[in-house]
């Protein structure tokens, strides 16, 4: 591990959408006798044992918001986040390095000083976390089962190591005391030394899946794994419509659930689509158009829109 330079950066505090997803999730599941869900006592063992926590369950459950609670509950900062596509390669989390600019450069600046190499880099959401900064930071890995076939095991072989080269600065540095100065995801000018980014605090990894592909077993053996259920527990729903949507009337909550309880039956139903339908008919004051506009809102999303 290290050390966090001396003017390692702050992180940037929690603020706007963020903050709110952060202070609003709802933890799910019966509360044992320590106080804690089973929810929560897995992200305290992803936190002791500094491994990544994998987090599966339906769209729209809450998956990603998870990242943004823990970052709001230990005082975190922001969250570093990672979209990942078809294309994403580990790389593409580190650090990107714009080769185009630096030629451009060159060719501008033949009679005088190129721009040291650091200028041109700059340190993905995932080369963000493992910058040695005062305090762990929250890395969300959205989507993680979109990436690349080799992805997954690439990604836990950087996070076993808490470290990885950039190798445009490894090349021309032959000391280990030297320094290039390059830009974190979020703009900000942090110090490299010898070409290697190395972690002072393990970073909270926290990588989310729709379930669209299955992991190799040593990628999920090295995890901890977190099923974020399809909720139908009308209490736990009524908690989440009040943190999201506060001020709404009981008649509006109970109703909305009623709807979604019955339409989880026969379809799939993220509660996300909860949240949009009582907000849709939270001023609304006839009951009988408040039901027809529950059942609009309310169309499965693994099945054909239209219902009967």
């Amino acid at each position: 591990m290290e050390s966090p330079p001396d003017d390692s950066p702050d992180a940037p505090e929690l603020t706007g959408v963020a903050l709110r997803r952060g202070e609003t999730y709802q933890t799910a599941g019966a509360v044992g006798p320590d106080g804690l869900t089973d929810e929560a006592r897995m992200v305290n063992a992803a936190l002791v044992l500094r491994r990544p926590l994998l987090v599966t369950g339906d769209p729209g459950s809450g998956k990603s918001s998870l990242a943004y609670r823990i970052a709001y509950e230990l005082g975190l900062g922001a969250v570093l986040r990672w979209q990942v596509t078809s294309r994403s390669k580990l790389v593409d989390g580190l650090y990107s390095y714009d080769a185009v600019a630096r030629l451009h450069d060159a060719q501008l600046a033949k009679r005088g000083p190129m721009p040291p190499v650091g200028h041109y880099l700059q340190l993905g959401p995932l080369g963000t976390a493992l910058y040695p900064h005062r305090r762990p930071r929250v890395a969300l890995i959205d989507e993680i089962d979109k990436g690349d076939f080799d992805l997954p095991n690439d990604l836990l072989n950087a996070l076993d190591e808490g470290e990885f080269p950039i190798k445009q600065l490894v090349r021309p540095m032959t000391a280990k005391e030297e320094t290039a100065q390059v830009l974190t995801a979020e703009r900000q000018p942090v110090q490299v030394r010898g070409g290697v980014v190395r972690c002072a605090n393990f970073p909270v990894i926290v990588m989310t899946s729709n379930g669209e592909r299955e992991f190799p077993p040593a990628f999920l053996r090295r995890c901890l794994q977190l099923r974020i259920e399809h909720h139908q527990d009308r209490v736990h729903l009524g908690k989440v419509l009040r943190a999201q949507l506060p001020g709404v009337a009981d008649e509006a909550v109970e109703e909305g659930i009623a709807e979604f309880v019955k339409s989880s039956q026969s379809g799939q139903f993220p509660v996300d689509q909860l949240l949009s339908a009582v907000f849709m008919i939270k001023d609304v004051r006839d009951r009988e158009l408040r039901e027809q506009l529950l059942k609009l809102a309310m169309q499965p999303i693994d099945g054909p829109q239209e219902r009967e």
